[in-house]
């Protein structure tokens, strides 16, 4: 059997890690040139040659309508959603409604899905991890946001069908740096895992007692993240431009795609220093043919002004879900900060004041999650020694549609996983034999603001007057957080034919 890797698919990063065989310690797959992490983009040059990664991120100044990135928060969504028209405004690339109620990208005049960008960037990685094992990787342990429904899990799932990669187990990405941190340390301690990366945040609170990982409680924003710190900055640039020359450059793909480059290093220099240069050279010319240029010098101050408001919903999904698991600041042993973003001053400094400690040492931001995920693959090994117990909860409540739309709560938020709730139900009219159920995740009491899992539909059954016949509907989630269903007549014993009308893809 092949090695299980760990993939950390991130939303503007990705990273892989391995357990090794002699001396069980963990090892970040290195790409050539020595570097770990390889970009989460895709694109299609105009000679129609795919790049992926690294190769990608260059040409993408120049070629910024073919060239994708933050696919991993478009994956699982419906094309009508809130999120999709988001993502319309800020990227250049162009999407389209697909047949099964999703988004397809259209690159380089050909349609994708989103789990084939997924794919290709899995595959991207795991072409990266067999060059460094000289063997062949056929399994992986994949880390997702803890925020992901159950559709999004789903999706990466396909993804890994798609390349003959065998997702053996997903798991939350704040699990995943409670592992890297907890393991192999006899901890008995209450962790509060912040969790800032490029694209989504989490917040876990997970207890560690040695060999078990209890998560008390997880809350998220999949649309929040470094991107939006870097698109606070850009839009502020480009009002300042629009104010001094009279001239709009977001309808400039080459040049936005040049603020955006620079947006990023500017924000990562601003945490280490208080002041860097914002210039842009000869970003666009004047009527007149005059060459302009962006020239001005950016402040951590006022870095801290256009973002305060990001931090701040932090802040509050941080304090729902301290509440949620009914954790007192002062009982929080340590605070593990996760993903590029926390390099911000600012959010370690307010982090700081509402736990009353800085923030621990014990992880790395960027490495976490991979380090955790290849720890869990190496435990799920047939010859493992490492036995780890993993007790996680779903991010938001499943459960169906009553009549008149509303949502009928089957798991609440944060109920422990893996679990199993039966429901009964009957018919209502005459002659009945199938009952169709639609299922919906999220935690608004009306159906039409949480996403649409699926539409069941149970038939067989025996016709009989109208609320005669008793049901009883099983719903599983599994440790992946992810749900299946059944049906069983109680009056026969059988099993009812399931089946999905709106795919989970």
């Amino acid at each position: 059997m092949s090695k299980i890797i760990g993939i950390d698919l991130g939303t503007t990063n990705s990273c892989a890690a391995i357990v090794e065989k002699d001396d069980h310690t963990v090892k970040l797959i290195p790409y050539k040139g020595g570097e770990f992490i390889i970009p989460s983009v895709f694109a299609i040059d105009e000679k129609g040659n795919e790049l992926i990664g690294h190769e990608a991120k260059r040409q993408w100044q120049l070629n910024p309508r073919n060239t994708v990135y933050a696919a991993k928060r478009l994956i699982g969504r419906s094309f009508s959603s809130d999120v999709v028209a988001l993502m319309q405004k800020t990227v250049a690339y162009d999407m389209k409604p697909g047949e099964r109620n999703d988004v397809v990208l259209d690159v380089g005049h050909k349609n994708f899905r989103l789990a084939e960008i997924s794919a290709k960037i899995l595959n991207k990685i795991r072409g990266v991890a067999q060059d460094y094992l000289g063997e062949k990787v056929s399994r992986s342990v994949v880390t997702v946001p803890a925020y992901f429904t159950d559709r999004q899990r789903q999706a990466v799932k396909d993804a890994g069908k798609m390349i003959q990669l065998e997702v053996v187990r997903i798991i939350n990405e704040p699990t995943s740096a409670a592992l890297a941190y907890g393991i192999g340390k006899n901890l008995h301690e209450t962790v509060v895992i912040y969790d800032l990366g490029g694209g989504t945040f989490d917040v876990s609170i997970i207890e560690i007692r040695d060999r078990v990982f209890e998560v008390k409680a997880t809350g998220g924003d999949i649309f929040l993240g470094g991107l939006d710190f870097d698109q606070a900055m850009i839009k502020h640039v480009i009002e300042e431009f629009r104010k001094k020359h009279q001239i709009d450059l977001s309808t400039d793909p080459v040049a936005m795609q040049r603020i955006k480059d620079l947006a990023e290093r500017v924000k990562i220099d601003l945490s280490s220093r208080e002041q860097a240069p914002f210039s842009v050279p000869f970003v666009t010319m004047t009527p007149q043919g005059q060459p302009l240029n962006i020239d001005f010098v950016f402040t951590r101050k006022l870095l801290e002004e256009l973002t305060k408001s990001l931090v701040d919903r932090t802040i509050v999904i941080l304090t729902r879900v301290m509440g949620d698991a009914g954790l007192d600041a002062a009982k929080v042993d340590e605070l593990l900060l996760v993903g590029g973003q926390t390099r911000m001053p600012a959010v370690q400094k307010r982090l700081t004041e509402i736990v009353g400690k800085a923030p621990s040492k014990g992880v790395h931001p960027d490495e976490a999650v991979a380090i955790g995920a290849a720890l869990y693959a190496h435990s799920l090994e047939d010859d493992s020694n490492l036995k780890l117990q993993l007790l996680d909860v779903i991010p938001m409540a499943i459960g169906l549609e009553k009549a008149g739309g509303a949502f009928h709560t089957v798991f609440p938020r944060n109920a422990a996983i893996p679990n199993a709730k039966a429901v009964e139900a009957t018919t209502s009219y005459d002659g009945q034999t199938e009952v169709a159920m639609r299922i919906f995740q999220g935690d608004a009491p009306e159906v039409s603001h949480n996403e649409l899992l699926g539409d069941f539909l149970f038939s067989g059954l025996k016709p009989g007057p109208a609320g005669k016949a008793r049901l009883e509907i099983t719903f599983d989630v599994n440790i992946e957080g992810i749900l299946t269903m059944s049906a069983r007549d109680l009056d026969t014993g059988k099993q009812m034919k399931t089946t999905v009308r709106v795919t989970q893809h």
